[in-house]
């Protein structure tokens, strides 16, 4: 894999020399797409934009889990070329307008079958070694003699295709049906409309409907650089919605670009984005995409090995592919894609920290669906909700921001109405509070699942409430959810130690099995994707009274102990990156490492940050322990890369660990920068010594939001034993 990224290295350095006004270095070439797109980091190496609406990638495979982002880093064929992915999700959606490129003699356009439902399209093998990828750009060549590159604006995905024939007609593939599923007989389901337009010699147009996760409409416009020769439609199944057709040009020795605009909103929304972003070539814009990530790397400086960088600069891409924005051109942003689940834990903090303009957009996006749902959407895809996962942490997200100043006067009080709701009034099975609030936890025996962790997770949903309720000056509200943020206890069983499932009489539910993991589709399971010895230590906002309950700090962090070194046995796909009951592939565990420096035992903290960082990170495809899930997983890293990570994201402190990089440089606003620097690190000098806050000694556990942003030098003077 270093082989592969010395070359790439070349080949992006010869791609930017030629940009004026180019950095002295090249930073986009360190980050590596294909990290995560093998086991199950469900990453994807096509070409975006940061936070925008077009992921130009491969497709790979449509139907399983291990498809839920469309690209498997080991499969053999390419299906074609999707306008959407996902980013490291455990569930699959997207993959709108797939597109082809076809040169063969004697094409035939067969009906898919039953035992083979990709029949009729047009999977091509390819050249591994061809397969190249950076920030804004991916390129393959087909072993048929095809090569690809793909690039994007925000609203488009941008084709060059370059057939090896001048005597055979060019072909481009549309398929409209095309859809990821979990199983072959679900294939054909998820498509329920789709509408294709001539509009003129070079321009298709046209609208899918497809409901997956949710219902949702792309709406598109094809714009290709040379004239259509005509079109074959391939039949299709009775079950089948989704049109698939063969578009034909003439025989020709130049490449064949294609434009494919992308809208949330209408045709003319499409048309109106490919007018304000398309007409451009090719080079000119994956250069501009290129230029635009390096803008953001810019804000980051390392001093580090070279795995060290990729990994980094890799994890600040996967951070930056979304919330993606589905306004057009021209609106008011509006972000969805929010893994509010995983994303409220780092992700979010990270935004504020090295991109705070973004946030103010990123919370009116939440509160403009919540006002339009009528909550805040738990896993917002499309604008709309998907109520896919647990709590509603969009509560927290929005608190962070307020807690830590982004938000101005009026967008508050906007913002605390969306919370308030959220929080009061139900909405769906797993927002049932008049049950919540009646028994002061949900009750195993009233709910259907997830009985822990819910109670678990909504109430530090509260504590956000409470603690911006409070700063709001409402009173009577921030006593009501500052009650309720002490919910968690009523499912902390004194006698075991653990939180265990309650049930509505009083009594605890037995047979009881710390290690025993439950999942979200296991009716009757009481833990999301978790167990007991995780979700014990899942009180974010109030590690003090849980060091009280458990015993005290040495018991605390003999418990702790055990959680690192029991073994788990479990063939759940999302429980991954395993040390001992710790699962850094699943987020509940993510904050645990950093109790132990809450509790008196930071050389603790320190050692597994380091085991976790070098052992469950990686440069080559399979690099990701665990689903990225939007991007939490990077910025766990990046964070815990710089020395410090958001026990309670709301509070606005920061839990100091020990970095894993010589030095970290962030350019803040107003010309500040924030240098964190560990002195004598190396392999074996692992543990802190003493920390320096501007060349004074630091002896508090925690770190404050509003220092970091005043810019200053975080000094770590390391050592090799405790």
């Amino acid at each position: 894999m270093k082989h592969f990224i010395s070359s790439l290295s070349t080949l992006v350095l010869l791609f930017c020399a030629a940009l004026p006004g180019h950095a002295a270095e090249d930073l986009t070439h360190y980050a590596n797409p294909f990290i995560g797109t093998a086991a199950t980091g469900h990453t994807f190496p096509g070409a975006c934009r940061p936070f925008g609406l077009v992921q130009a990638s491969p497709w790979t495979g449509s139907v399983g889990w291990e498809h839920c982002n469309g690209y498997t880093y080991n499969d053999p064929t390419i299906w074609g070329f999707a306008q959407t992915c996902l980013n490291g999700t455990g569930c699959a959606d997207l993959g709108d307008v797939l597109i082809q490129p076809v040169q063969q003699e004697n094409i035939k356009l067969e009906a898919a079958t039953d035992k083979e439902p990709r029949t009729g399209g047009f999977p091509a093998a390819y050249d591994k070694k061809s397969e190249k990828a950076w920030p804004g750009y991916y390129g393959v060549t087909y072993r048929n003699g095809i090569h690809c590159d793909a690039t994007a604006t925000e609203h488009i995905g941008c084709y060059r295709f370059t057939f090896p024939s001048a005597t055979l007609p060019q072909n481009i593939y549309v398929d409209l049906q095309h859809n990821p599923a979990w199983r072959d007989k679900q294939y054909f389901q998820h498509i329920t409309a789709s509408e294709l337009n001539w509009d003129d010699t070079q321009t298709l147009s046209g609208h899918t409907q497809s409901n997956i996760w949710l219902e949702q409409d792309v709406y598109f416009v094809i714009h290709f650089s040379k004239p259509m020769t005509g079109m074959k439609e391939r039949p299709l199944r009775q079950d089948e919605r989704g049109r698939k057709v063969l578009v034909n040009f003439a025989p020709g020795g130049e490449p064949l670009e294609v434009q494919v605009a992308l809208s949330s909103r209408s045709i003319e929304g499409a048309r109106k984005n490919l007018q304000a972003e398309g007409g451009k070539a090719f080079q000119q814009v994956g250069e501009q995409a290129r230029g635009e990530w390096q803008k953001l790397f810019e804000r980051f400086q390392l001093t580090g090995t070279e795995d060290q960088k990729v990994s980094f600069y890799t994890g600040l891409y996967h951070a930056l592919i979304q919330p993606n924005n589905i306004a057009d051109c021209g609106e008011t942003p509006e972000y969805s894609t929010f893994s509010c689940w995983d994303t409220y834990r780092a992700l979010h903090p990270f935004y504020t920290l090295a991109f705070p303009e973004r946030v103010s957009d990123l919370v009116g996006s939440l509160v403009t669906q919540g006002e339009r749902l009528g909550h805040l959407p738990i896993w917002g895809l499309w604008g709309k909700d998907t109520f896919c996962m647990i709590g509603n942490h969009g509560v927290s997200i929005i608190a962070e921001a307020y807690n830590k100043g982004l938000l101005s006067e009026a967008d508050a009080q906007r913002a605390y109405k969306a919370v308030r709701q959220t929080l009061t009034v139900s909405h769906e099975p797993k927002s049932d509070w008049e049950l919540y609030t009646q028994y002061g936890y949900f009750p195993t025996d009233k709910v259907e699942s997830e009985s822990v962790s819910r109670t678990m997770e909504c109430s530090y949903d509260d504590y956000a409430a409470a603690v911006m309720a409070k700063g709001l000056g409402l009173k009577d509200d921030a006593k009501m959810f500052g009650e309720r943020a002490k919910y968690w206890q009523n499912v902390f069983d004194p006698s075991t130690r653990f939180a265990r499932p309650r049930k509505a009489d009083g009594t605890w539910k037995g047979p009881f099995d710390p290690s025993s993991v439950g999942h979200a589709e296991s009716v009757g399971g009481d833990y999301t994707e978790g167990n007991a010895w995780q979700y014990t230590f899942h009180v974010q906002h109030d590690v003090p009274t849980l060091i009280k309950l458990i015993g005290g700090k040495d018991v605390f962090c003999q418990k702790l102990d055990s959680f690192f070194t029991l073994r788990l046995e479990t063939t759940e796909s999302d429980v991954t990156g395993l040390i001992g009951q710790y699962a850094h592939g699943n987020e509940p565990s993510h904050h645990v490492a950093y109790l132990y420096a809450l509790a008196g035992q930071p050389e603790r903290t320190q050692e597994i940050v380091r085991q976790v960082c070098s052992t469950l990170y990686g440069t080559t495809p399979d690099g990701l322990s665990g689903n990225d899930d939007c991007g939490q997983m990077s910025a766990w890293l990046m964070l815990s890369t710089m020395g410090f990570y958001p026990v309670d994201p709301v509070s606005g402190e920061y839990v100091l660990g020990a970095p894993q990089m010589e030095r970290v440089v962030l350019q803040l606003q107003g010309g500040k920068k924030l240098t964190v620097e560990a002195k004598g690190l190396s392999e074996h000098n692992k543990y802190v010594r003493r920390i320096l806050w501007n060349g004074k000694p630091y002896k508090k556990a925690t770190i404050s939001h509003k220092q970091l942003m005043q810019g200053g030098r975080l000094t770590f003077e390391m050592k090799n034993q405790l």
